[in-house]
């Protein structure tokens, strides 16, 4: 006959000596415990690929001829359908090792799982990388190709250049002829100009009576005269 008690205390033992930092103990009786999981990248750059899990086991009295109460009660790294899957996974991992102490055996197998799932996440994350890098050569490409050219966005393009020369070349005559007057604007408007010629007439003209009293002082013979 199977000694559970026994076995049992003897499987803690051995825990404690194997996960002496991962390993603690809940409650005496019923004997619940937990084990912590961790899986870190190895690669520098990867650290956010990081997945841990903290499994808790419950001994039945019967145990280990009937499988221990299996629960995931922290997870980082990791969503909630990873949780189901994993513990599935190790429910049937334990009735597969009925008669033995098999939390070693499930703590392992829980190991490998999460490998399993860090490597998914640096799978995605590459994945994710690489989609980036595309997105950004296909950028680069695109401003170095431009549009293909249809007759349709031809005509539209000449169109809309077309309206807008019009408009530039409006715009620049008008800066041309802004602050420009005509000659006639000017003379019209300098009331001085307009006036000039009238008071240049109505003005009396003085002659220097002296300059010709001169002349009659001259002597002037006929030939000088002739």
């Amino acid at each position: 006959m199977t000694d559970h008690k026994e076995e049992q205390e003897l499987e803690l033992e051995a825990l404690t000596s194997i996960y002496p930092d991962e390993f603690a103990l809940i409650e005496s009786d019923p004997c619940c415990f937990q084990v912590l999981i961790v899986c870190e990248p190895e690669k520098p750059g990867d650290e956010d690929c990081k997945v841990s899990v903290t499994l808790q086991f419950t001994y039945v009295e019967t145990y280990p001829d009937d499988p221990p109460t299996i629960e995931v009660s922290t997870y980082e790294g990791i969503d909630f359908t990873d949780v189901e899957k994993l513990q599935e996974f190790l429910e049937q991992e334990a009735l597969e090792n009925l008669g033995m102490a098999m939390v070693f055996t499930l703590v392992s197998a829980a190991q490998e799982k999460l490998n399993e799932f860090m490597n998914k996440l640096k799978e995605d994350k590459e994945s994710e990388k690489l989609r980036k890098e595309k997105e950004v050569e296909e950028a680069d490409r695109k401003k170095f190709v431009g549009t293909a050219v249809t007759l349709e966005t031809f005509l539209a393009w000449r169109q809309t250049f077309e309206q807008e020369m019009m408009q530039i070349n409006k715009k620049s005559k008008e800066d041309n002829l802004k602050g420009k007057l005509t000659g006639r604007q000017l003379f019209e408007q300098d009331e001085a100009m307009e006036n000039s010629d009238a008071a240049f007439l109505e003005g009396e003209v003085k002659v220097d009576e002296s300059l010709f009293q001169e002349l009659d002082d001259l002597d002037l013979d006929g030939e000088d005269l002739e």
